[in-house]
């Protein structure tokens, strides 16, 4: 269970401890910044191994909430990050691992952006740096409980999702975030699970539904007035009612399911309020990535 910083300390006694890695220029001082605006006591730059050194002097503190902003310093730092999270979990504390990360064009515009190297690219380009670094981290994106997709994020939004993530009152199970896209703009790579919706008829195809969104009730009857959308999400719910628990069991807070459609903006965006509405009284957010932008 996920603790607000400001409420009452963790399991054992422990402070919640979360750790934010992933790609250099992808929004981890962003990210820094959030969790202290949410309460949470930072540290930035910080070597993995001294992860078990900051518990203990949060510990003595009494802080309730920390947060390790942790990046690529070492070839083993994989190594270093599991070891450290491994001492931790022996101590009964289980940190959370928030990756950010960001598409190679985006991350190459921001440092062309801010005119830095890359941390990684030595005598080479920014790409080589980039290409270096996501191959160090590729293990601990892995392992992450969140992934996040800066790519397509401004400041202000980031924040919003960090918010999300880690900005409420203490909740029971999983925090679950349903995210509309559209194929032709790319599959989130943050998501958990993927629901295929264009088997469903394209209202786009309709004239008078084409300039609506699937906010609209002329789409949404459209949409699930399909016989195959109830049954798909009976099905669906179905999945999740077997696969939600397990993700639990399995010690993870938040899941991403990504319902995606040709353009984002009909059968996915009608689809995930219909499937957030059948979720009721799970900690649930609905975003739709790709709207309007066709």
């Amino acid at each position: 269970m996920m603790n607000d910083p400001g409420g009452e300390r963790g399991a054992h006694g422990a402070p919640d401890i979360v750790i934010v890695t992933g790609m250099s220029g992808a929004g981890r001082s962003t990210a820094a910044k959030s969790l202290e605006d949410l309460g949470w006591f930072v540290v930035d730059n910080l070597p993995p191994a001294l992860l078990p050194t900051m518990l203990d002097l949060a510990d003595r503190a009494s802080l309730t909430g920390i947060a390790a902003i942790v990046d690529v310093r070492s070839r083993a730092f994989s190594t270093d990050l599991k070891t450290a999270i491994s001492s931790l979990g022996a101590r009964g504390v289980s940190p959370q691992v928030a990756f950010l990360e960001a598409s190679d064009e985006v991350l190459v515009r921001r440092f062309e952006n801010v005119r830095r190297p890359h941390p990684m690219q030595g005598s080479g380009t920014i790409v080589d740096g980039i290409a270096a670094e996501r191959e160090l981290l590729r293990a601990v994106r892995g392992d992450a409980d969140i992934v996040l997709d800066t790519s397509a994020l401004n400041v202000h939004e980031l924040r919003a999702r960090m918010h999300g993530y880690f900005g409420g009152d203490s909740v029971t199970g999983l925090r679950l975030n349903i995210v509309s896209f559209g194929y032709k703009y790319g599959l989130p790579v943050d998501a958990d699970l993927v629901a295929d919706l264009r088997f469903l008829p394209n209202p786009h195809w309709v004239p008078g539904l084409r300039p609506l969104t699937g906010r609209d009730a002329a789409v949404r009857d459209y949409v699930l007035g399909q016989p195959a959308a109830p049954a798909f999400l009976d099905a669906f719910v179905a999945v999740l009612d077997v696969s939600l628990p397990g993700f639990e069991r399995e010690g993870k807070r938040f899941v991403t399911i990504a319902v995606g459609c040709t353009g984002g903006k009909h059968r996915s965006v009608a689809i995930a309020e219909q499937l957030a509405a059948r979720l009721k009284g799970r900690d649930v957010t609905v975003s739709h990535r790709d709207l309007g932008r066709e």
